[in-house]
């Protein structure tokens, strides 16, 4: 198992959500603030408390748990 230096999961934080490390800033948080066209400049502005290489991480961390998944699309039906 892959270990993460700033991405860390507690059940009473976030109900165990991964976020990073010493935040109640999520994972999914930060890959929907990007995802919405915000930079990873204007997500640390508006967090203070997260860093450029905390976001670079939750990137990997998102993407490294997506390469392990196993997807099955539904077919469309007629």
């Amino acid at each position: 198992m892959k270990r993460y230096r700033r991405i860390e999961s507690n059940p009473n934080v976030m109900f165990g959500k991964p976020v990073i490390k010493g935040t109640r800033v999520t994972v999914e948080l930060i890959l929907r603030k990007l995802s919405a066209g915000l930079s990873a400049g204007e997500i640390v502005e508006e967090h203070p408390t997260i860093t450029l290489e905390d976001i670079r991480e939750a990137q990997i961390f998102a993407a490294d748990l997506l390469a392990n998944e196993e997807f099955f699309f539904a077919e469309k039906s007629a």
